[in-house]
């Protein structure tokens, strides 16, 4: 869960299967998390890279999106 820096309070997002085990709608993959992050700091995460072996690489990964529905 996330609670202040912009994010709607009180909100859920996505729902599980009846037993809580999975995920069945609104999935939310860990770079999307980190891309929700960096934007609320004011950081865009498809700017902030990293060098390995020569390649720049992002935190967030190519697939990485700001969860706006989360967003106050």
């Amino acid at each position: 869960w996330l609670a202040g820096g912009g994010v709607k309070p009180g909100f859920a997002h996505g729902a599980t299967d009846e037993l809580g085990f999975a995920a069945v709608e609104g999935k939310v993959h860990m770079h999307d998390l980190h891309a929700t992050l960096l934007h609320l700091l004011g950081v865009d995460h498809e700017e902030l890279t990293f060098r390995v072996a020569g390649f720049d690489m992002r935190l967030t990964g190519v697939a990485g999106r700001v969860v706006r529905e989360i967003l106050a």
